[in-house]
């Protein structure tokens, strides 16, 4: 499949830029396409810096757009669809959650079948296989358990619904007679430089004194570097494309880890971040059984009050249990099937991670000179 080229959706996000870094690298590549609602002018500048090895064509489009997905597909070898709403919290509307996750995904596998795209690599998650309760422990999942979320929250609801559909169209009848062929990977909680998750959390406690919330303890898991889910996404391409290796990997999901030491959310936002003056959080909390009850109490007051108000309370049941369970998954399946081996260690990771999380502490501190000036 000599001169092949990759569609990329959600490619401006924190994921899906690192996936393009890499995929400049590929064999034969002659074009990367780039969907995504809107391009930052700083995702715009690194693009730009690209566009010396590789054809890179940005695309702005809705995913839920089936003449921009069409145009976006025409010629295109590969699709990696990493491209959703990511809300833990409820923030945003239900509908619009499953419109995107899960409309979108199913219009973009039908797109693929009348451009006759062969290949479609979907980037799931860790919560379409739960934790369903706080009190399950997981230490050493894997694909063959079939762990499945229960939760009827939009976003698990909605990656677990998208995931299905891309599973079950492989195998599909393209419009050239060829075949359609498909994976999904399912990354643990997603770490590294650009995480808007861990922005928003280190952008908190520097505006709390530098003291970093403390909601996990309880929490056990196994985190996973940003440059590794995107290698991962790389090998599952090159898999695909490979007829002696695709037999056993269509049509699969696979668990996305990688040697990052298994500990609490708070553990790792704080191992991250000490170097810079942050400290964890060292009053009490509630037990997590009364978090949960309280939570549950909170979605009650939200359901009462839906008629007539919006109200989004801070604490979910899904949020208490994503927060305190022990769910931890081994990634050996993808190393027998797509050969994958982190492609770096865990203090290159935390290394980068750090020096990221310095570069917004300056940020902060120079914006503060400004306002006082």
């Amino acid at each position: 499949m000599a001169g092949w080229s990759c569609l990329v959706t959600g490619g401006g996000g924190f994921l899906g830029q690192r996936i393009i870094r890499l995929l400049v690298e590929e064999k034969d590549l002659q074009e990367i396409r780039v969907l995504d609602k809107v391009f930052r002018p700083e995702v715009r500048e690194e693009f730009s810096k690209l566009q010396s090895k590789i054809k890179l064509t940005l695309l702005e489009g809705d995913i839920l757009d089936e003449q921009c997905l069409k145009g976006a597909c025409q010629g295109t070898s590969v699709v990696i669809h990493t491209a959703s709403i990511i809300d833990i919290k409820n923030a945003v509307p239900r509908e619009t959650i499953m419109n995107v996750n899960v409309k979108g995904t199913q219009l973009l596998l039908e797109a693929c079948v009348q451009a006759s795209v062969p290949i479609f690599i979907h980037t799931s998650t860790i919560e379409v296989a739960g934790p369903n309760s706080y009190r399950e422990i997981i230490q050493d999942g894997h694909e063959e358990e079939h762990h499945e979320s229960a939760w009827s929250s939009p976003y698990p609801y909605s990656k677990k619904l998208a995931e299905k559909a891309v599973v079950e169209a492989n195998g599909w009848a393209l419009k050239n007679g060829g075949t359609l062929y498909t994976c999904a990977l399912r990354p643990m909680y997603i770490y590294g430089e650009g995480s808007p998750f861990l922005s928003a959390y280190v952008l908190g406690a520097l505006k709390n004194n530098g003291i970093l919330t403390s909601h996990c303890r309880s929490s056990r898991v196994n985190p996973v570097y940003v440059g590794n889910v995107a290698w991962a996404h790389i090998l599952a391409l090159r898999a695909l494309r490979d007829p002696q290796k695709l037999p056993n990997i269509q049509g699969q999901f696979y668990y996305i880890s990688d040697d990052t030491p298994h500990q609490s959310y708070d553990d790792l936002n704080y191992t991250l971040s000490k170097e810079w003056g942050f400290c964890l959080d060292s009053r009490m909390s509630l037990p997590i059984s009364l978090q949960y009850w309280l939570a549950f109490l909170l979605e009650i007051v939200s359901f009462l009050l839906s008629p007539i108000y919006k109200y989004n309370p801070c604490l979910n049941r899904h949020l208490v249990t994503l927060s305190n369970s022990v769910f931890i998954f081994s990634y050996k399946k993808a190393q027998r099937d797509l050969g994958y081996e982190p492609l770096y260690t865990w203090e290159e990771a935390k290394q980068k991670t750090k020096e990221w999380i310095g570069s917004l502490v300056k940020q902060h501190k120079e914006t503060l000179k400004a306002k006082i000036h």
